[in-house]
């Protein structure tokens, strides 16, 4: 099925370069903003002043703070909501999804509580079927992207021929889309490299090197993989797009929200401090190193980062006392 019509729900970075990446790939965008007076500007400067200043938005792309507006026609409806509020977000609109609909989410994150991952919160809320849902995973810090620097990214979903629908709705000459049925692995993926970012982010604060970050990022991948096996997942993909690729992109670059806000923590900024200074913006691991580590210990997996980061941003923990910690365990195999 061919996607002529599309509604973005999230005015954010993410949302909005999404939005301007399906429209330079040729179908009609609908993108809803929660803010009015950002709706109106985007439709009257076709700009997004305040999460893409300087960047031109297609004139195929409009903007709308009304739902019902956004999705009315859409034959694929993406969610660019934070993972932790997805939830009551797709609640208030679930009447207003056309019934037939591909959902798309860009959110990465398990949610608090349920354990539940992103597709899972929509296909409980929507009540519809997986193969209704896909999700969007990759190397795609917004900023690059909306300039035009090339990227790929993997499109996921247990219905191919909906994923190919997809694909061919947001490509374009600086983003590459490739698919794959692996929803579980993608997903694992995207919500545990933003608390491993919050790791290397931790480190650089602390003034290490490249050693330093190599390691975490390697040793962050093997405890992705092990709860990704637990889960079902694919193992090849935490070797591609959705697992090296966006965890190396989120853990060295400055433009990473998670990698920035853990820099502020290494250098000795408190939760509250780090949280004023990026003005907003989520840092999604967070709340997410939280969720994920009670989702491995019901599954039996061991993730020390994981479990290091959490006690430095909700037990008290200090950043120096998370190195020793991790330095001292056990000496154990490598694929341990």
């Amino acid at each position: 099925m061919a996607i002529e019509r599309v509604a973005v729900l999230g005015a954010g970075s993410w949302g909005t370069t999404f939005a301007k990446v399906i429209a330079d790939s040729g179908p009609e965008v609908v993108l809803w903003a929660r803010r009015q007076e950002v709706a109106s500007t985007i439709t009257e400067t076709r700009v997004n002043a305040d999460y893409l200043p300087g960047i031109s938005l297609p004139a195929n792309l409009a903007a709308t703070s009304d739902p019902a507006k956004a999705l009315d026609g859409a034959d694929a409806v993406v969610l660019a909501v934070p993972s932790q509020t997805l939830r009551v977000n797709l609640s208030a609109w679930k009447e207003l999804l056309p019934p037939d609909a591909t959902l798309v989410s860009l959110s990465k994150g398990v949610e608090l509580g349920t354990l539940k991952r992103m597709s899972e919160v929509i296909r409980e809320v929507a009540g519809v079927d997986e193969s209704q849902v896909a999700v969007v995973s990759g190397p795609n810090l917004a900023k690059e992207i909306a300039v035009g620097q090339p990227t790929a990214t993997v499109i996921a979903c247990t219905d191919h021929d909906r994923a190919v629908d997809l694909q061919h709705a947001c490509s374009n000459s600086y983003f590459r889309p490739y698919t794959n049925t692996d929803v579980v692995g993608c997903e694992l993926g995207g919500a545990c490299k933003n608390v491993i970012a919050l790791a290397c982010g931790m480190a650089a604060g602390m003034g290490f090197g490249d050693n330093t970050m190599a390691s975490i990022i390697t040793r962050g991948l093997a405890e992705t993989a092990r709860l990704g096996a637990a889960l079902g997942a694919d193992p090849l993909t935490f070797a591609g797009l959705a697992g090296l690729g966006d965890l190396v992109a989120t853990c060295a670059s400055p433009l990473s929200r998670n990698r920035t806000f853990g820099e502020r923590l290494g250098k000795g900024e408190t939760l509250a401090q780090a949280q004023e200074a990026a003005h907003g913006q989520v840092a999604e691991g967070v709340k997410s190193c939280s969720s994920i580590r009670e989702l491995a210990a019901a599954h039996g997996v061991d993730m020390p980062i994981t479990e290091g980061v959490h006690q430095v941003c909700h037990d008290g923990l200090s950043v120096r006392e998370l190195g020793v910690a991790l330095l001292g365990r056990d000496r154990k195999h490598e694929r341990q």
